[in-house]
């Protein structure tokens, strides 16, 4: 007992030295929520070096103090879905509260490529996964170019591979994995040629290095065979057949009106032992490539929806049968938005206890800019369905621990306590907002006042700082 009392004496002593000393930046008096420890409290916050130093009741000393009062401050967002990695869209996630946004769905088709591109250029944190896609597209002689992430429909997209195109896929997401991958990126509906058989090798892939496996499903809609039910199936199976973490994207979006039976498979998955997550982002309309395979012959009766559904994120324009056509068969990429899902549904979905956010974020659509506002502002102060403290959770730590199966990096992110990095949103809960709309996509949230990455202050009182670029890479087991 004489032991216990001289540690826990000791140990505050150490907090109240700590506390003490001077910090790089203070962020004074806000409303401290962290969803790992459920603290919900009027607090300081000291940060030096990049990590959060001290937090404390106490008053501290700064080079800088923020006075916070009457706002959240929590841990950063983390975007597990981001697409749209130049600098445009990087400052609108930021004056959304992200501080990382990764390419984990597809994966970019050049990893060390993707990393030195943005090293010293990135104003939050980024990374990537090892593409398949890119990898078979490889293997059947039409690699991507720097920018693309799925192929044109053709041979790569809709041909089976051979087991030796299969190995030599293999081989190539080995290399991807060693300059930094952080897992396996699948778009298995854009490469409809596929095998199931690839597909668990793609998975056996993963589980050999210890890593998971992020895959947008084979298919969506009701129509059986292909229905977003089997492809939920299919890759649930392959997660038990190899013991690979998986990760299932924009489960509102694949599953639409099955949203809620998919999300009844992932729970079922894991209350048998299988590492199953799974994502949504709060829009009803989807938006991808026209002239990619998700497009191939039926997709009408696939989706439910018909051509007057799609509609151009330039123009607006409701297509018609003639118009898709021209678009389809261009060989010019053009994205498209698919209007396949119901507000109802969305509703549903998002509240969902093992539902994270992510945004699927790229020019063209709101998401890009909005996602995370918009469930602050709908789903927290207007619906009231979640709670704060949890829409912190499903946006912050959720996504880190995810990030874990791939970096120990991700273990002090999403988390606001002493020792974790300094990658925080200070946003005001009564006005936060999105306005980023299907006819003005990028326009920036409102609401976020500071938002710090790294320890370097890159929104201020609600703008941009210029000229500060403090984002560094996540990477995977291969380059740490």
């Amino acid at each position: 007992m004489r032991k216990l009392i001289f540690f826990l004496f000791f140990l505050a002593l150490s907090t109240t030295i700590v506390c003490a000393q001077q910090y790089d930046l203070v962020l004074e008096g806000g409303r401290i929520m962290d969803p790992e420890t459920g603290l919900d409290a009027v607090r300081n916050v000291g940060i030096r070096d990049g990590k959060i130093v001290c937090v404390s009741s106490e008053a501290l000393s700064g080079r800088r103090v923020i006075h916070a009062g009457g706002l959240v401050v929590a841990p950063g967002f983390i975007d597990l879905h981001q697409h749209g990695q130049e600098l445009e869209s990087q400052r609108v996630k930021a004056l959304d509260g992200v501080t990382t946004a990764l390419e984990l769905e597809i994966g970019a088709p050049d990893v060390a490529q993707f990393l030195k591109a943005k090293e010293g250029q990135s104003l939050i944190h980024y990374g990537t996964s090892a593409s398949h896609v890119a990898a078979r597209a490889l293997v059947f002689g039409v690699p991507l170019t720097p920018g693309e992430i799925l192929p044109k429909n053709g041979p790569a997209t809709d041909q089976p591979a051979t087991p030796e195109q299969i190995e030599a896929m293999r081989e190539r997401l080995r290399a991807e994995l060693e300059a930094g991958g952080l897992a396996v990126g699948m778009g298995i509906q854009y490469t409809p040629g596929a095998t199931r058989l690839e597909v668990i090798d793609m998975f056996r892939l993963a589980a050999e290095r210890r890593l998971p496996v992020y895959t947008h499903m084979r298919s969506a809609g009701r129509v059986e065979p292909g229905s977003a039910i089997e492809a939920t199936n299919e890759v649930i199976g392959a997660a038990a057949i190899t013991g690979t973490s998986l990760h299932i994207v924009h489960i509102n979006s694949t599953c639409a009106r099955d949203a809620m039976e998919c999300l009844a498979m992932v729970e079922g998955a894991r209350a048998r032992g299988l590492d199953v997550t799974t994502e949504a982002y709060p829009y009803t309309a989807g938006m991808t490539f026209i002239n990619s395979a998700l497009f191939n012959p039926g997709w009408r009766e696939k989706f439910g929806i018909d051509y007057s559904d799609l509609v151009l994120p330039n123009t607006g324009e409701h297509l018609t049968k003639a118009r898709f056509d021209e678009l389809h068969n261009s060989s010019m990429p053009q994205l498209v938005l698919v209007f396949s899902n119901t507000q109802e549904m969305v509703d549903k979905v998002i509240p969902h206890p093992l539902v994270m956010i992510a945004s699927d974020g790229i020019q063209g659509h709101p998401r890009n800019a909005g996602t995370y506002s918009r469930v602050l502002a709908q789903y927290v102060r207007e619906k009231g369905t979640i709670t704060l403290m949890d829409a912190l959770r499903k946006m912050s730590l959720m996504p880190a621990e995810m990030l874990e199966r791939s970096t120990p990096a991700a273990r002090q992110k999403g988390r606001l306590q002493e020792g974790a990095d300094a990658d925080i949103v200070v946003f005001d809960p009564a006005t936060i907002s999105d306005r980023s709309t299907f006819a003005k996509p990028m326009e920036p949230s409102v609401g976020v006042r500071y938002l710090v990455v790294g320890g370097t202050i890159v929104v201020d009182e609600g703008k941009i700082v210029p000229d500060v670029f403090p984002g560094r890479a996540l990477l995977g087991a291969g380059k740490r």
